[in-house]
């Protein structure tokens, strides 16, 4: 393909003469050309949305999400799905990230990588990727060969599949369910997709888990009630989170996580409605995990 036709491999006029710039100039810049970026992910928003309400159904049918991505995009993948776990008790089996290369490519380049698409299968079948799953694949560009790769094998399942990038109409669209192309044109360093592009994709990727973690029961309210609390400021912020959502002191929401094995859903619906442990772990169970339901369960079951 012609690659010099791509937006993201475009020179941006307002950069010209980057390198004769002062510094406050050249951050000055920096930061008015960002600030084009999120106008730019409204455009998408629609498609974001669909791609959400698709990966909140796997999630409902076992299914899991799964990024596969190529250089910074790729990167960025990885980080969201490593997030997941610590903030919303989500582990590999429901997100997860292959990036062309392997992990090595996080801090070491290799070379060649992401223009092999038989490695975007590979990657796939080795974490046993199935139509239940929903694939995102990441590349600014769009051209990225791991990425086709893996969309073709991933529809060739039936699973459902999408595409993150920013450019009008990337080499893999004919292969996307939905594509969510955010165009934000040129970089200020020609090229260099690292910066307004990756920008754009980690703010369309906090939306994708995000909001299917809301949807899938893992917030009460805007809380983040399946945190799993794991160091000091973690275990802080499970205090403060049944404090907030019980409306409670700091001494009776740590009562209350003693006597759910420091799970805070049971101890906000046992904070909520004087239920056991026992109690509030088989109302969540009865409500697919959401806390708000529960509550509403036990609370209408003794009027």
């Amino acid at each position: 393909m012609d690659y010099s036709k791509l937006v993201t491999e475009n020179r941006n006029p307002e950069s010209m003469d980057l390198d004769k710039m002062t510094s406050l100039e050249a951050v000055t810049l920096m930061n008015s050309m960002d600030a084009e970026i999120p106008a730019a992910v409204e455009k998408a928003l629609p498609d974001i949305a669909k791609v959400v309400d698709r990966i909140a159904d796997a999630y409902n049918e076992g299914g899991r999400l799964v990024y596969c991505g190529a250089g910074t995009s790729g990167r960025l993948g990885v980080l969201d799905a490593s997030e997941c776990l610590p903030t919303f008790n989500a582990g590999e089996n429901m997100v997860t990230a292959r990036i062309a290369g392997g992990l090595k490519t996080l801090n070491t380049a290799v070379e060649g990588a992401e223009d092999k698409s038989e490695l975007g299968v590979s990657d796939l079948k080795e974490i046993g990727f199935n139509r239940k799953d929903v694939l995102v694949a990441l590349s600014a560009s769009g051209s990225a060969a791991y990425c086709a790769g893996a969309l073709e094998y991933a529809r060739g399942l039936g699973a459902f599949t999408a595409g993150v990038c920013c450019v009008p109409s990337p080499a893999f669209a004919h292969l996307c369910d939905t594509l969510i192309a955010v165009v934000i044109g040129p970089e200020v360093l020609t090229g260099s997709t690292r910066l307004r592009s990756g920008t754009a994709t980690k703010m369309v990727l906090n939306m994708l888990t995000t909001v299917s973690m809301v949807k899938y029961g893992k917030v009460y309210k805007n809380l983040m009630v399946d945190m799993v609390p794991t160091n000091k400021k973690l275990i802080d912020r499970a205090v403060r989170i049944v404090m907030m959502a019980a409306d409670i002191d700091r001494c009776d929401a740590e009562k209350y996580l003693r006597q759910c094995d420091n799970r805070v859903k049971p101890a906000i619906i046992c904070s909520e409605t004087g239920a056991d442990y026992e109690t509030a772990e088989k109302a969540l169970g009865e409500t697919s995990g959401f806390v708000g339901r529960a509550i509403d369960l036990i609370n209408g079951r003794r009027k």
